[in-house]
């Protein structure tokens, strides 16, 4: 009898994160995939060649929730995933990272008794005044199986688990999209000029970054001199997009990128500076060297074997490593352990 596996992905990156255990699905015959977007289908960040580029099946089933606000996502998710577990028996749920789409399906599952799957367990910013913080306690509690990436983070699995829970290091599924989608990057189109490692990778997203525009005005001048005369590349959106542009740097400000053209962007690039994680990790996996504009990474095994520097949010601390950077003085790197692409062969062979 095949299994029926539900995979709930809360935002664009997190079909990143799944399309190498929807394709691993789609090859047997004794588990099915139910892939839900806790999004609309009109999703804007969803572009019309994601799923083309990943190379896997767009969503069977949408949740429809579009709201900013945390605790309205949280209530929606629930009552709409509890109606599709109404019409859809399951026999595993598995969730993705840390949104609060994440934890409100993760509530649910463990409330109808169905087993829980958490990708990728055990990550901690050890700020509870964080949101994302609270969803990964709350979901790492519930779940049945915490599936990490590294050491670390298996530790702090192995010493939060519940009698019920079990911990498995299956390795770092990024890398298994990155693996099977890195001979089909493909050059920019809107970018002809751009020349192989003599340019600067630069991408923004996290709100409270955006929000203190003084400091983000310092940063930014001290990226721009240190870079010298290295162009900085910054495919942007939203907010980040509008308050880069207001403050007239020379930072080359372009469209948001497809899965394929931003992955042969950043794997050619000089370096990259970005307060994404999964960028980092790209980063570490291409041994480029890496900016990350935060004091912490849930990621560390990035910094600590990768490619990856932690400059928080100081002005001067970006300069010295951006000039570092742009000079060539970079720390030697390598690839962290089960960052092979057998992620999710991994955990199909535990779940089935």
């Amino acid at each position: 009898m095949e299994k029926q596996i539900c995979i709930l992905a809360g935002a664009r990156p997190n079909f990143v994160k799944v399309s190498p255990l929807v394709r691993a699905i789609a090859r047997r015959d004794d588990a099915q995939c139910l892939l839900v977007y806790a999004g609309t289908e009109d999703d804007p960040t969803l572009e019309a060649s994601l799923f083309d580029d990943l190379q896997m099946s767009r969503p069977q089933y949408y949740l429809g929730v579009s709201s900013t606000s945390l605790n309205e996502i949280t209530s929606q998710v629930m009552a709409a995933f509890d109606r599709f577990l109404d019409d859809h028996p399951v026999d595993v749920v598995i969730v993705v990272d840390d949104l609060a789409s994440t934890m409100a399906a993760a509530i649910v599952t463990k409330k109808r008794g169905i087993r829980l799957a958490h990708l990728v367990a055990g990550t901690r910013s050890f700020n509870i005044n964080m949101p994302k913080e609270i969803n990964r306690l709350v979901i790492d509690a519930l779940s049945d199986y915490l599936f990490t990436a590294g050491v670390r983070s298996t530790g702090i699995a192995n010493r939060e688990q519940s009698s019920d829970s079990q911990t498995y290091m299956v390795g770092n599924i990024l890398m298994d999209t990155l693996r099977f989608n890195y001979n089909r990057f493909k050059r920019p189109a809107s970018l002809p000029d751009i020349r192989e490692g003599e340019y600067i990778v630069f991408t923004l997203n996290r709100k409270a970054l955006i929000a203190n525009q003084a400091n983000l005005q310092r940063m930014l001048q001290a990226m721009v001199e240190a870079s010298g005369n290295v162009p900085i590349i910054a495919p942007l959106r939203g907010e980040a997009r509008k308050v880069v542009e207001t403050m007239g740097l020379p930072i080359e400000v372009v469209d948001p990128l497809g899965y394929l053209e931003f992955g042969w962007l950043t794997a050619h690039a000089k370096g990259i500076i970005t307060d994404s994680g999964n960028v980092s990790e790209e980063a570490t996996f291409n041994s480029v060297p890496c900016i990350t504009l935060n004091n912490y990474t849930e990621h560390q095994e990035t910094v600590t074997v990768g490619s990856n520097v932690l400059v928080g949010e100081d002005a001067e601390k970006l300069h010295t490593a951006v000039a570092q950077m742009v000079s060539g003085e970079w720390k030697k790197c390598a690839l962290p352990d089960r960052w092979d692409g057998r992620t999710a062969d991994r955990i199909l062979q535990i779940l089935v």
